[in-house]
């Protein structure tokens, strides 16, 4: 075998490999992927099941029910909607402090076979003017906000929104 061979088969295997690694890296990467789904999202198509993923969204006014669960631990029932759509949330744990009806929340877990998103984590807003920019793209995206126009509707009237469009009928709602 010749020098200009052996470089070859050289770099052939050094190709392979590093091909190699970048698949593995890749297939890993995308297990721990974890993508943002607004309600609406969830409504026009399921996540596959046991997949995790961001909900985000606005706590629904009225929708909290607290309980203490048989292990001490509190258990947070809540509704995150979008305007037209609505998913029931259930959280296990402590909620952080500037968790409110009418406040933005992005929470962090898995869509059960029953519809309702067992959350593992519960993010709150931070200050009246922020809003997660993920709920902000979801409100864009459904009508309900044009940045042209002005500012963001007010959080507390997120559940009652309906789409800026003349003779538009509105929006079923689903979840509970």
């Amino acid at each position: 075998m010749t020098k200009k061979h052996r470089r070859l088969w050289l770099l052939l295997l050094c190709g392979l490999g590093l091909g190699s690694a970048t698949a593995l890296t890749l297939a890993a990467v995308q297990d721990n992927l974890v993508f943002f789904r607004s309600p609406s999202d969830i409504a026009r198509q399921a996540p596959p099941p046991g997949r995790a993923f961001r909900l985000g969204g606005l706590v629904e006014a009225g929708s909290v029910s607290r309980q203490t669960g048989p292990d001490g631990q509190p258990d947070i029932r809540f509704t995150v909607t979008d305007g037209p759509h609505a998913v029931a949330v259930a959280y296990a744990g402590v909620l952080p402090d500037l968790f409110r009806e009418g406040q933005g929340v992005v929470t962090l877990g898995k869509l059960g076979p029953d519809g309702v998103f067992r959350a593992s984590e519960v993010l709150a807003r931070h200050d009246e003017t922020y809003m997660p920019p993920e709920v902000a793209e979801a409100l864009k995206r459904s009508g309900h906000w044009n940045p042209a126009e002005g500012p963001p509707p007010a959080a507390a009237t997120w559940n009652t929104l309906e789409v800026n469009q003349p003779n538009a009928a509105p929006a079923p709602r689903s979840g509970s």
